[in-house]
């Protein structure tokens, strides 16, 4: 029998294991080992030194994930011990193995935790948009689209890649109608936008969105305020972009300038646009595939992140055939 110990907090061997010492229990049966918890650190113990060392790797770089602001995701973990499967050992944090979209947060919201994909499909979309001026991602509510931008956006500000950034949604009526809320229009397009200030709200302490808010470095405006405009050097998000005509993707597609990166989120399956007016997401989508500096990305139910019925409940309606 070998055995090794690996030196951990309590602190760090509850966040380690995860809820119901899952993390754990997935380890020991993908390396074959066993764990040991109630002594100080972590024994790992196993018939053969090949199955200890290969899952002292996968425990030190979780430990190593934590230290460096990560969360154990499901998904985190899965690529751990992706290697491990196949009876290899994880790659060392260090090499170049590491997956690039686990190396760093994106960043750190308001509460201290980490911001960073949690599932295969959420790292695609990350990579994504690193590598393209012009991003056009689908998928259906709850896979973190329009989060995730805002998190790259506030990243590129902070770190002044980008001037100013701009989140746009159109003002479209999910079987509402704006003329039945009161006020005047500043009045009736805030709950079409509040989505998008709560996103900031999460990753910005309230002096520091104010700050932005206060010197222009921020912008919240529905798509028709893009008309005439030239946004260079901003990061642009247009959420719901499944609700724009042909005639306002076109106009917010040609708004973009020099230095700018723009983020265009849309779940095709929930257009509110009248039966007869064709989604400008799905006409772009179709016509500018292929073009350099675009990229399009298709997140699916796997990567839905909301409260696990979720999941299961836009798996009822697709299997019900709604919508058509």
């Amino acid at each position: 029998m070998f055995s090794f110990n690996l030196p951990a907090t309590d602190d760090e061997k509850i966040q380690l294991a995860g809820e119901g010492e899952k993390n754990f229990i997935r380890l020991e049966r993908t390396y074959q080992v066993k764990l040991l918890t109630r002594t100080p650190g972590i024994t790992i113990q196993a018939g053969e030194e090949l199955q200890v060392r290969n899952a002292r790797a996968a425990v030190e770089r979780m430990r190593d994930a934590l230290r460096t602001g990560h969360q154990l995701t499901d998904f985190y973990v899965q690529e751990i011990l992706a290697g491990g499967s196949a009876g290899n050992a994880p790659a060392e944090p260090g090499s170049g193995d590491f997956a690039p979209h686990l190396e760093k947060p994106i960043l750190i919201d308001r509460f201290g935790h980490p911001v960073q994909p949690k599932t295969r499909g959420q790292a695609r979309f990350i990579n994504v948009i690193k590598q393209h001026d012009i991003v056009l991602a689908g998928g259906p509510a709850g896979t973190g689209k329009t989060f995730l931008a805002v998190a790259m956006a506030v990243q590129a500000l902070e770190k002044k890649l980008v001037e100013k950034v701009i989140l746009v949604r159109p003002a479209v009526e999910s079987g509402e109608s704006l003329g039945f809320l009161p006020g005047a229009i500043g009045d009736k397009i805030g709950p079409y936008m509040r989505p998008l200030y709560d996103s900031l709200s999460l990753m910005l302490p309230a002096e520091k969105l104010k700050e932005h808010w206060d010197g222009g470095s921020i912008e919240i405006a529905p798509l028709a305020y893009m008309r005439g405009r030239t946004l260079g050097k901003c990061f642009i998000i247009l959420d719901e972009a499944q609700n724009t005509s042909i005639s306002q993707m076109k106009m917010f597609l040609t708004r973009i300038g020099i230095g700018s990166k723009a983020v265009l989120t849309g779940d095709e399956t929930q257009v509110d646009l009248d039966k007869f007016e064709k989604s400008g997401f799905a006409h772009a989508r179709k016509i500018l595939h292929g073009i350099e500096g675009i990229g399009q990305i298709e997140l699916s139910v796997d990567d839905v992140v909301r409260h696990r019925l979720v999941r299961d409940i836009i798996k009822a309606y697709e299997k019900s055939g709604f919508p058509t």
